[in-house]
């Protein structure tokens, strides 16, 4: 188990996670690494980090959906291919070594960082959809997969492919996305819980603050939209750059 003191720090650092996540998604880039560095396991850190993430995403999902900015009737085949594709995720990586992890996890936190950053921009005007509801269902289904092996920047993969492929504006597609977040997190705690892979005391404790931060994030977002979603994703995936890059030459 890791220090006391650590438990704090990770629910604090759950808050900003929440907070970012509930607005542009990629709260796993700031807590996977968080966890990796408190030295939790890896498959613990992706178990521990999905518990304290569906609390967070569930309070982000129940605001936006308050606001009518959420339709879960239209997506209900696709909220089923997540979830199969998330279980799918979670029993292949839990098959993969320790070792093999240690190696894995860093370069997708770099992959996922540079895609932030290269994406490209977003708004929040609908716009023609290029696929049907049908259509997009087999795209989902393999971003669930994605969360359910390794998790970080999902939020982001569905609300880009919402906006480009469907034709969503951002904030909408940011509300819709907590649904899918919140299918594929809840796929992934219940098998990672099977498998004996989640620190239940201290990602109960991290979803205290990941539920504040989602709170927050979500408020904000429905208030300035586009113009604050787009540079906190920015911001997020240089700093997360630089530091998953000197922790992996550092160590």
């Amino acid at each position: 188990m890791i220090d006391p003191w650590l438990y704090p720090a990770l629910t604090a650092t759950a808050v900003l996670a929440g907070f970012i996540d509930a607005i542009a998604g990629g709260g796993g880039l700031i807590m996977v690494p968080a966890l990796l560095f408190a030295g939790v396991p890896p498959l613990t850190t992706l178990g521990t980090n999905k518990l304290q993430s569906m609390f967070g995403t569930a309070t982000a999902f129940r605001n936006y959906a308050s606001k009518g900015l959420v339709d879960w009737r239209a997506h209900k085949g696709t909220v089923a291919a997540i979830f199969a594709g998330a279980t799918v995720g979670v029993l292949l990586v839990q098959a993969v070594s320790n070792d093999a992890l240690k190696l894995i996890i860093p370069v997708l936190l770099l992959v996922m960082a540079a895609y932030t950053i290269v994406s490209p921009r977003m708004s929040n005007e609908d716009a023609h959809e290029r696929i049907s509801a049908r259509g997009y269902t087999p795209i989902a289904g393999a971003i669930g997969f994605y969360d359910g092996f390794f998790g970080p920047g999902t939020g982001s993969f569905f609300a880009t492919t919402l906006v480009a492929l469907r034709g969503v504006g951002l904030t909408r597609a940011t509300a819709q996305t907590k649904l899918f977040n919140l299918t594929s997190n809840l796929a992934s705690v219940l098998f990672f819980a099977i498998g004996g892979k989640i620190w239940w005391g201290l990602g109960l404790c991290m979803a205290v603050g990941s539920m504040t931060g989602g709170w927050l994030g979500s408020h904000t977002a429905m208030r300035f939209g586009a113009k604050l979603i787009r540079p906190l994703l920015v911001l997020l995936s240089l700093a997360l750059t630089a530091r998953v890059l000197w922790s992996y030459f550092a160590g």
